[in-house]
C-alpha cells in the first residue's frame, strides 16, 4: 500500500491532501520520516506519526468511549453537544458511528465504529448481545419490582411483555439490569412500568466486556481483538 493511500484510509484528508502532507515531511512511518507518497508500507504493525502525533494503522475503527452526561449520540445534536466532538478529527473523517445510542443523561460504555457489519451484529435484537446497566431510582427498589423486571413488563406500543435477562438490587435505590435488546428508552420505560422512575443510568458492560475503571468520562480508546471477542460473547452473568 502506498503511504499516501494509507494516510487517506485513516482519515487524514483527501488523496491530494495526503500526498502534499507526505511531501512536506510531516509523516513518519514507524518512526522514520518518509516524504515519498508512493513509499510502500505494510499495514501489519504500521504506526504513522503525523505532525508529531503517533497513529496506529487500523483497517477498521473500533472505539470505546466512556460517555459523559450531557452529550447526544448524534452527528446533528439538537440540545446538547455531540459525543463526536470528543473524538479526534481523523475518526470523524472515517465516519465512525455510534453502535446504538445512549440518552444525553445516560453515561457509560459507548462503542463507535466504521464497520457496518460489526454495528449490525452488536445492535440486532436477533443477535441478543447483552447490555448491562446500573440505575438509581427515585423510590426504593423492592422484591416485587425486581420480580416484575425479571418476568416481564408491558411497555406502550409493545405487543408482548419484555423481560430482563437478569436483574438484582445493588442497594435500597439502585439496581443492575441486563437486557438483550436496545429499544428506545428501554431501561427507563421498563422501570417506569413497575411504578418507579430512573434518576441516573450508567451502562457498565456489553457482552463480557466491562467498561474499564481507568477510562475517565469523556475519554476514548481503541478496542483490540481480544476486546471484540469479549463484546460478542454469548450472554452470561459477567457482573456477578
Amino acid at each position: 500500500m502506498w503511504l499516501a493511500r494509507a494516510l487517506q484510509s485513516q482519515g487524514f484528508g483527501s488523496r491530494k491532501g495526503c500526498v502534499l502532507r507526505v511531501r512536506s515531511g510531516a509523516v513518519a512511518v514507524n518512526g522514520v520520516v518518509r516524504d515519498d507518497p508512493e513509499f510502500e508500507v505494510d499495514p501489519v504493525g504500521l504506526e504513522l506519526t503525523i505532525d508529531g502525533v503517533t497513529w496506529p494503522y487500523r483497517e477498521k475503527a473500533y472505539v470505546l468511549m466512556h460517555k459523559p452526561v450531557g452529550y447526544e449520540c448524534s452527528h446533528k445534536p439538537k440540545h446538547y453537544p455531540s459525543v463526536f466532538s470528543l473524538l479526534p478529527s481523523p475518526l470523524i473523517e472515517r465516519d465512525v458511528q455510534c453502535v446504538g445510542r445512549l440518552d444525553q443523561d445516560t453515561t457509560g460504555l459507548l462503542l463507535l465504529s466504521d464497520d457496518g457489519q460489526f454495528i449490525h451484529r452488536m445492535t440486532s435484537p436477533k443477535k441478543g448481545v447483552a447490555k448491562v446497566y446500573r440505575a438509581t431510582c427515585a423510590d426504593p427498589v423492592d422484591a416485587a419490582m425486581l420480580e416484575a423486571l425479571r418476568s416481564g413488563v408491558l411497555l406502550n406500543d409493545e405487543a408482548a411483555p419484555i423481560a430482563a435477562l437478569a436483574c438484582e438490587a445493588l442497594d435500597d435505590r439502585s439496581l443492575q439490569l441486563t437486557l438483550a435488546e436496545g429499544k428506545y428508552h428501554q431501561v427507563k420505560r421498563m422501570i417506569a412500568a413497575t411504578g418507579n422512575r430512573v434518576d441516573t443510568l450508567h451502562r457498565v458492560a456489553i457482552g463480557d466486556f466491562v467498561l474499564p475503571a481507568t477510562l475517565a468520562p469523556g475519554s476514548w480508546c481503541w478496542l483490540e481483538a481480544a476486546d471484540l471477542q469479549q463484546l460478542e460473547q454469548p450472554w452470561r452473568s459477567v457482573m456477578s
